[in-house]
């Protein structure tokens, strides 16, 4: 999901892009950017010794194999210990979206799925919506819409409390006024329904479906989903710092083994690594995913940026690039990969929760891909 933890953030869950889950402000112009007087470790440091960050990496991996990796920070605060390096393990919030499309499109090209399939095909009677949404019918949204944020489903995220016991999502969703059908407009209720049908298709719960989908065959050995109740992660990981969901007006604490990453479902719920990301890049079928792309308009995205199949596209400054992000308490990333095919992924241990923050984040990934 890349809206941050509805209270921890604003505007953001772990499931969309910082400003509506992956992005947040806008993206300067490219002549802006003055990358040729500030590299990509000055951009990285940035995030640390400016923004605060506990530590910040940025892994960047050319077509004939070779990477860059730059590191700023520390692992652990106080400990003087040194940002952990691109095997390090971190919760991908609404990263997650991109594979799941991935998912969804590789059952497409096994005839399970139709793309222009209204929702009420596989999940009939699931969407209806009640009250507030009395206007959300699945007859009437399709699987397309559902993978390009336009299904006009509304976000639960700033609906709920995210406290124990949690509620049913998607019932918190159908209650909600829904947006325009047809205009872009992100929502991590989209990919919720999304993992359902991925479910109701497969007979297997959607983290199975996508570990034999997609995780294994292209090699992200590093990339789990948490089970329920594991609060904490499992493998190499720096610690992550921010402010428990729920109570925001707390001060920032470390989240390491603190966050119910299961609970982020679909929309946010992956825990992965650099090296995994910028893997999934190499493998995705990025034509099918950005074959019809619409435009975003919408606050806290690049300037001019488009959505197709939970992949976004941007004007970098040296180029295109297509990208994901995403934001939950203790944890932003931004990761994609330029038309040359170059793949990057910069991450932090703390939330880029400020438009300034969001776009120094955004100008850290720029200054890699553009790193000639």
């Amino acid at each position: 999901m890349t809206k941050l933890l509805a209270a921890a953030v604003a505007g953001t869950l772990v499931i969309a892009p910082v400003a509506p889950a992956f992005a947040a402000a806008a993206t300067p112009p490219p002549s802006s950017l003055d990358r040729l007087t500030a590299g990509p470790q000055t951009r990285l440091e940035r995030l640390t010794a400016g923004d605060g960050m506990a530590g910040a990496l940025s892994q960047v991996r050319t077509p004939g194999g070779a990477t860059l990796t730059l590191r700023s920070g520390t692992a652990e605060r106080g400990t003087g210990q040194p940002m952990i390096g691109p095997e390090g393990r971190f919760r991908i919030a609404s990263m997650s979206k991109p594979i799941m499309a991935a998912v969804v499109l590789r059952l497409i090209d096994q005839g399970k799925i139709d793309l222009n399939a209204p929702v009420e095909r596989y999940l009939p009677g699931v969407l209806r919506g009640k009250g507030d949404g009395a206007g959300i019918d699945g007859r009437k949204i399709t699987v397309r819409m559902l993978l390009q944020q336009t299904s006009g489903l509304p976000e639960f995220v700033n609906a709920i409390a995210w406290k124990e016991p949690f509620p049913d999502y998607l019932q918190v969703a159908l209650r909600l006024k829904p947006t325009t059908r047809g205009s872009f407009a992100y929502a991590n209720t989209n990919y919720l329904v999304l993992g359902m049908i991925v479910t109701k298709v497969t007979g297997k719960d959607f983290r199975q479906a996508s570990r034999d989908l997609i995780l294994q065959p292209y090699g992200m050995r590093d990339t789990y989903w948490p089970a329920k109740g594991d609060l904490g992660i499992h493998g190499p990981h720096a610690h992550t710092y921010g402010v428990i969901p729920g109570r925001p007006r707390d001060r920032e604490t470390d989240l390491t083994d603190r966050l119910p990453t299961y609970e982020f479902g679909s929309s946010g719920g992956l825990v992965s690594t650099p090296e995994d990301l910028n893997r999934f890049w190499r493998e995705a079928p990025l034509g099918k995913m950005t074959a019809t792309m619409v435009p975003v308009k919408q606050a806290g995205w690049p300037e001019g940026a488009r959505y197709g199949y939970g992949v976004a596209w941007m004007e970098s400054g040296c180029g295109q690039a297509y990208f994901g992000a995403g934001d939950m308490p203790g944890a932003s990333v931004f990761s994609g990969q330029d038309q040359a095919g170059r793949t990057g992924t910069v991450y932090v241990t703390g939330v880029a929760d400020t438009p300034e923050k969001r776009q120094h984040l955004i100008d850290a990934f720029i200054a890699g891909m553009c790193d000639r």
